[in-house]
Parts: C-alpha cells; sequence; structure tokens
C-alpha cells in the first residue's frame, strides 16, 4: 500500500482514511462552474449581442482564458490537497498527512499505546444520510489532539483503532 512515509521494519498497514467525497466533488464542481460558465456567457453574449473589433475582442479573449485559469488551477489544489490529506493507521501508530500543495507538507505521528481516548462526532442530515464525521483521537503525546474530519463510516473507525490501540498495549506489556 503506497503511504506518504517511510513504515518501521515491522509495521503494517491497518487502514488509510481520506475525508468523504462530499467534501470534494460539490465544491470542485462549484470551482469548476465559476471557472468555466462566465468566459463562456461572455463570448456568447459578445459574439450575438455586440460586435467587439479585433483588439477588444482579443482582450476579451484573453481576459476570459484568464479568468478560468484561474479557477481551474484553483480547482486542481483542491483536489490535490483532497487527494494528499490522509490518515494512516498502521500496527505501530497514528499517522496524519497533509499536503495542500508541491511544496508543503505537515505530518504528525502519535504511538497507538499514547492514544487515551477515541469519539466519533456524527452532527446534522448530510453526515447523518451518508454516514461520515469526525473521529476525535485524545493523546498523551506532544500534539494533544487528532481530529479526523469528515471521515467515512466513523464508527468502524472508532471500533477499528479501538481494536489496534488494545492490540499494541498487549504488544508492549509482553515485551
Amino acid at each position: 500500500m503506497n503511504v506518504p512515509f517511510d513504515l518501521q521494519a515491522t509495521e503494517t498497514v491497518t487502514m488509510v482514511l481520506r475525508r468523504h467525497w462530499l467534501h470534494l466533488y460539490p465544491r470542485l464542481a462549484l470551482l469548476v462552474l465559476v471557472g468555466v460558465a462566465p468566459p463562456i456567457a461572455v463570448w456568447f453574449a459578445t459574439d450575438a449581442l455586440v460586435d467587439l473589433g479585433g483588439t477588444a475582442r482579443l482582450f476579451v479573449w484573453i481576459l476570459g482564458f484568464t479568468w478560468a485559469a484561474f479557477w481551474l488551477v484553483r480547482a486542481y489544489f483542491l483536489w490535490y490537497r483532497y487527494e494528499h490529506d490522509v490518515w494512516v493507521l498502521t500496527d505501530q501508530r497514528l499517522v496524519d498527512s497533509l499536503r495542500k500543495h508541491w511544496f508543503h507538507h505537515h505530518m504528525a505521528s502519535v504511538d497507538l499505546v499514547d492514544i487515551e481516548d477515541v469519539a466519533v462526532a456524527r452532527e446534522g442530515p448530510l453526515r447523518t444520510m451518508f454516514n461520515y464525521g469526525d473521529v476525535q483521537v485524545q493523546t498523551a503525546a506532544q500534539r494533544a489532539n487528532f481530529v479526523l474530519g469528515a471521515v467515512p463510516k466513523p464508527s468502524e473507525i472508532l471500533t477499528t483503532l479501538d481494536a489496534a490501540r488494545d492490540a499494541a498495549r498487549r504488544q508492549l506489556t509482553r515485551t
């Protein structure tokens, strides 16, 4: 399984999590609509209603292209952030990895034995209907809280995380 960090020698990946698809596709569709619809509308309006000369027409085309390119680049980085915002649960630790763009990478990790409390928060009709919510992980580590935001099936993740934490604690007491 491809994860954005090196695994330790005996470490295995239990699950890779990312936000629910509702956090990407509606926003992505809106950005594409905002980026593409106005230049198309202006292009049709200038052809149908106004007879623009060469320089004015070129200016309108350049302005429309610049507008569309700006919003499509924003849509790309929204998609990029979604794809690179992951939480990885291994048999030894929980890792939060976020890449906002090509030159940014933030990663935090907590050992499973340092997890003190795990809670699920799912509020609102969309979260209930599509079964996604936040898994809040309180730790004894330097970073006191991990929030796995808007993940699908949060109750199942809580159960898996609890089982992995208990297994890690049992392994620690054996050694």
